[in-house]
């Protein structure tokens, strides 16, 4: 029987504990009705169609102006951790400390 891997880490790991699951690896806990709730979850792609996930690391394959500073963030910059969220700018993360959200069309999947 396969569980659902572990909606903080990815652990493959987790296991059945009464009416949730949890992750030997964080400790993190979660009920079953949330990890059926997760398969509907928000379905965010690359610029080359990849399909990404929360904790993906991401290549920025444009050079990006940061608006409302003079700050450029340089093509290649390897971005960790990533955090899928809705709207316009889908990406949440952080780059040299600044939180920042991007759009998903100027990255590729790491």
């Amino acid at each position: 029987m396969t569980y659902p891997a572990c909606p903080q880490c990815q652990s493959e790991l987790t296991y059945h504990d009464g009416i949730q699951f949890v992750c030997p690896e964080c400790a993190h806990e979660w009920l079953e009705q949330d990890a059926t709730e997760a398969d509907d979850s928000l379905s965010v792609n690359d610029a080359h169609g990849t399909p990404l996930a929360d904790g993906d690391s991401v290549v920025l394959i444009k050079d990006l102006k940061v608006k409302g500073s003079s700050m450029v963030i340089k093509q290649g910059t390897k971005v960790k951790s990533i955090r899928l969220q809705e709207g316009d700018h889908n990406i949440a993360c952080k780059i040299d400390g600044s939180n920042m959200d991007l759009k998903s069309e100027f990255v590729k999947k790491a």
